[in-house]
């Protein structure tokens, strides 16, 4: 197991993932965007880096960030909405150059289940990607161009939505109405459990694998929304009566789960 790990992109999942690779004995090396969080990062007993990546190239000590490390965390989603949107393919592609200079070894790099799109039924790593947003079809081509690139081993993991600690989606969907898909399985994963995945891949070298991170509970979305609406005392978002017979999909951490490994924190507030 690798002793020198970097997380690039310590922010809302990085931070806390940094943390617990620390308390597991590893060195970690981490970025930040921000020179205010410089400080922040070195008091965790994080090695701190300040790196940005943009589709123009990369600003900061790269060379230094990546020189100590043998295992690399990639964590940097997309910026495809609003004005200040951007080429993340292009990001990417200055980042695999850097790598490839130095001794990286094995990579995880973190993905979305955006890149099956709107795909129907039960999804598992085994299925085709179809991505349909500009973000999925990007990610698509990211986790490409690092798979294919035998000079080290890299492992994808697809995480659903995002939950955790002050952040849920309930809280950007309540009192918005006539949304689609109500009858839609949520797919969705805590912040522990990312962590716990992540942790379990390095302690047991799962490298050249693909990983769907999501809880493996899906109630449908008007249901699991509502719920969670009425326990923040938020206004519920309203869905769209539809008698389409689109089902949505519901996407199993298959890999995950057939070896042997279960998922923590349920998504239930």
């Amino acid at each position: 197991m690798s002793k020198n790990v970097g997380v690039l992109g310590c922010g809302w999942l990085g931070l806390p993932l940094a943390k617990k690779l620390i308390e597991d004995g590893h060195t970690v090396y981490g970025t930040t965007t921000s020179s205010n969080k410089l400080g922040i990062l070195e008091n965790e007993g994080i090695n701190a880096f300040k790196v940005n990546l943009s589709e123009k190239g990369i600003q900061g000590n790269i060379e230094g960030f990546l020189s100590h490390i043998e295992t690399l965390i990639i964590n940097v989603p997309p910026k495809l909405r609003g004005k200040n949107s951007e080429n993340f393919v292009e990001k990417m592609k200055y980042l695999h150059t850097e790598i490839k200079k130095n001794k990286v070894s094995k990579i995880i790099f973190v993905s979305s289940t955006a890149v099956y799109g709107e795909a129907e039924g039960e999804v598992s790593e085994e299925s085709p990607t179809k991505p349909v947003t500009e973000s999925g079809k990007q990610l698509v081509e990211c986790e490409k161009m690092f798979r294919d690139d035998e000079s080290f081993k890299t492992t994808i993991i697809r995480f659903g939505g995002l939950i955790g600690p002050n952040r849920h989606p309930v809280t950007m969907l309540s009192g918005k109405e006539n949304l689609h898909g109500g009858n839609n399985p949520i797919n969705l994963i805590h912040l522990h459990d990312c962590i716990h995945m992540i942790t379990t891949i390095l302690k047991e070298g799962y490298w050249g694998e693909i990983f769907n991170g999501v809880y493996p509970h899906h109630p449908k979305k008007q249901v699991y929304y509502f719920e969670e609406a009425q326990k923040r005392g938020l206004p519920a978002p309203r869905y769209k009566t539809e008698s389409s017979q689109n089902k949505g999909k519901l996407v199993l951490g298959k890999n995950f789960l057939e070896k042997g490994h279960t998922f923590h924190t349920s998504i239930v507030s």
